[in-house]
C-alpha cells in the first residue's frame, strides 16, 4: 500500500501541533507536582527537578467539602446542560420553521437581548428576591440555561434541514411533537453535541453566580470552592506574621494543583464531544 509524501508530512505537522498544545498542560502538572523553592529556583520543568506532593495535599486538607463541591459541580453541569438543549432547542424549531407566523419578531426579540440586557442589579433583585432561588442549586442553573447565540446557532442548524422531511411526516399523520422528536433531533447530533459542550463548560467553570448567591458551603461549586480556599491562603501568608512562609504553603504549586483538579472531569467530556465539534459549527454557521 503506496502512502502518499503529502499524506505523511500532513500527518507530522499535525502530530506536531498536537504536541506543542500539550506542553503547557504538562508545564500545569509539572509545577503542580514540583517543590516550591525548586520551582522558584528552576522555573517550569517538564520533568519536575525536586518531587513534591505538598499542593495536593493542602487542597485535600478538607476532603469533604472537596468531594461535596464536585458533587454540586457535576449536578449543576449536568441539569443545567440537560435543561439548556431542551429549552433552547424547543425555541430554536419554530424559528426555523418558514411557517411560523412570528418567527421574525420572536427571532429579534431573541437577538436584541445579545445587544442589551437589564444589568447586574436588576439580574440580582430577579433571582434573589422574586425568584427566590439565593442559597439553591437553582441560582446556579437559571441564570446560565437560555443564550440567545446558541439560540441562533441552532435556529441556523435547523434551517439546513430540508423541509420536504417536515411535510413527509405530515403526510404520513406525525404530530409536530413526533417530528421534532423523531426527525429533527437524530439529525441534529453535531450542533446538539457542540451546544451541549459549549454549556458544560460555560456551567462547570462559573463561578459568579455563587459568589453572587451562594453563602452555604455546602453549595459551593468547585471552582468557587477553590477560589475561596486560595484567598484564605493568600491571606494566611500575608497576615500570619513569621510563623508561616511560602514553604509551609506552596502558592505557585497549589495554584497549578488546583488547574489539574478543575480541568480534569472536562477533558473527558471533550474526547467524546469533539467527533461533533467541527461540523457543527461549520453547519451551525452557514446559513445566516
Amino acid at each position: 500500500m503506496k502512502v502518499k509524501l503529502g499524506t505523511v508530512i500532513l500527518y507530522t505537522i499535525m502530530s506536531l501541533c498536537a504536541i506543542v498544545c500539550l506542553i503547557p498542560f504538562v508545564l500545569v502538572l509539572s509545577a503542580s507536582l514540583t517543590d516550591q523553592v525548586a520551582l522558584a529556583k528552576d522555573g517550569y520543568q517538564l520533568i519536575p527537578e525536586v518531587w513534591s506532593l505538598k499542593a495536593y495535599e493542602v487542597i485535600i486538607l478538607n476532603p469533604a467539602q472537596l468531594l461535596r463541591s464536585y458533587g454540586v459541580s457535576i449536578t449543576v453541569t449536568v441539569l443545567g446542560t440537560t435543561l439548556s438543549i431542551i429549552f433552547s432547542t424547543l425555541l430554536a424549531y419554530p424559528l426555523s420553521r418558514p411557517d411560523f407566523a412570528y418567527r421574525n419578531p420572536l427571532s429579534f426579540y431573541i437577538f436584541f437581548t445579545m445587544l442589551f440586557n437589564g444589568g447586574l442589579v436588576p439580574f440580582y433583585i430577579l433571582l434573589s428576591q422574586y425568584l427566590s432561588v439565593k442559597d439553591t442549586i437553582l441560582a446556579l442553573i437559571l441564570p446560565g440555561m437560555i443564550s440567545p447565540f446558541f439560540i441562533i446557532l441552532i435556529r441556523t442548524f435547523f434551517q439546513t434541514i430540508p423541509y420536504s422531511l417536515i411535510e413527509l411526516g405530515m403526510l404520513e399523520g406525525a404530530s409536530e411533537i413526533k417530528i421534532y422528536f423523531r426527525i429533527i433531533v437524530p439529525l441534529s447530533a453535531p450542533i446538539l453535541a457542540t451546544i451541549s459542550l459549549f454549556t458544560s463548560l460555560g456551567y462547570w467553570n462559573d463561578w459568579f453566580n455563587s459568589l453572587l448567591f451562594i453563602n452555604k458551603t455546602q453549595l459551593y461549586p468547585l471552582q468557587y470552592m477553590l477560589m475561596v480556599m486560595m484567598q484564605n491562603i493568600e491571606f494566611m501568608l500575608k497576615n500570619a506574621g513569621r510563623g508561616l512562609n511560602a514553604a509551609d504553603i506552596p502558592m505557585e504549586p497549589v495554584r497549578m494543583a488546583m488547574a489539574i483538579i478543575a480541568i480534569g472531569p472536562m477533558a473527558f467530556v471533550y474526547l467524546y464531544f469533539q467527533k461533533y465539534f467541527v461540523k457543527g459549527i461549520i453547519i451551525g454557521a452557514v446559513k445566516g
